[in-house]
């Protein structure tokens, strides 16, 4: 047999070309032995029986063709929740956070409305619930396979507010239940162009899905549905936020036209303007002709 630290060491040494290796290999090493965070720590002579370090090295294995880490250990952390994934469903990114620290600035905190359009892995519509009690939350997304890891999600977190609903674009919510005004809409839509994509590194053009990310050749095709279709569901004064890439504040600035007002996007940690915030203004129905929501297609 052999120990922890000698595990650690090896698996450190045989992901050296990645940027985190030693991070990597201790996280993979824990996955592998089921040990808990501080047992590396606590006993690093610890001897791992063969079995487990076989299994050790298939994960490391599986790391080296380019497979995420949050795709192997089947989980990634966002708003310092755990959160489940899989392939099929886009792994949260930290930068995300920043719509739900919008939504929570903007939040009277009552029993608001909050729709989260393309919800994945239910990280935005579970860390709201999980912070907004009173909320009532819808969580829509294309995907099925999201849907139920969103349902999952939400049911390791403990959170009953959320309902779930397949819907392409707002074309599920046309009817029933879910055809109400929102307090919010919030979305982490595609928003990669092509030729982006092309140059995104292979860990994610071969394992995410390219649904969640490519928008189109532009990338700010599904941005340009978005706007204009989520107003007749948000009441006279509600929010649209959502995320963008890099470079598109200027061009997304220019799709709000007079029917909203209080328009401002907030910067990331990388001071890369990310998240837009507008809220619907209220004014006559002459200013302006919403569009009819069967012309939404996603």
């Amino acid at each position: 047999m052999i120990t922890l630290q000698e595990l650690f060491k090896k698996g450190a040494a045989t992901l050296r070309d990645l940027p985190r290796p030693g991070l990597e290999a201790r996280i993979l090493l824990l996955k592998a032995g089921s040990l808990a965070a501080g047992a590396f720590s606590a006993d690093p002579g610890r001897l791992v029986p063969d079995k487990k370090a076989a299994a050790y090295e298939r994960l490391l294995a599986r790391r080296l063709t380019g497979e995420p880490l949050a795709y192997i250990t089947g989980e990634k952390e966002f708003w310092s929740l755990a959160f489940r994934v899989g392939p099929g469903v886009l792994i949260p990114r930290p930068e995300t956070e920043l719509i739900v620290e919008t939504v929570l600035r903007l939040s009277a905190r009552g029993k608001e409305r909050i729709i989260d359009l393309g919800t994945g892995s239910g990280n935005i519509a579970i860390s709201l619930a999980k912070e907004l009690p009173g909320a009532r939350i819808t969580a829509a997304d294309i995907s099925l396979r999201a849907l139920r890891r969103a349902r999952e999600n939400a049911a390791r977190h403990g959170v009953h507010n959320i309902g779930f609903v397949y819907s392409r674009g707002f074309a599920g919510l046309k009817k029933g239940v879910w055809r109400t005004r929102y307090d919010f809409i919030v979305s982490n839509p595609p928003y990669v162009s092509i030729s982006e994509w092309e140059n995104l590194p292979d860990e994610i053009r071969h394992h995410e899905p390219k649904k969640a990310l490519v928008a189109g050749e532009t990338g700010l095709e599904f941005i340009l549905k978005l706007i204009p279709a989520a107003r007749p569901f948000l009441r006279p004064g509600g929010y649209l936020v959502f995320e963008i890439g890099f470079g598109q504040k200027d061009a997304v600035l220019l799709l709000f036209d007079e029917s909203w007002d209080e328009i401002g996007v907030e910067n990331d940690l990388a001071g890369i303007p990310r998240v837009f915030a507008a809220r619907r203004r209220s004014i006559p129905k002459a200013f302006f002709s919403a569009p009819p929501l069967g012309r939404w297609r996603a």
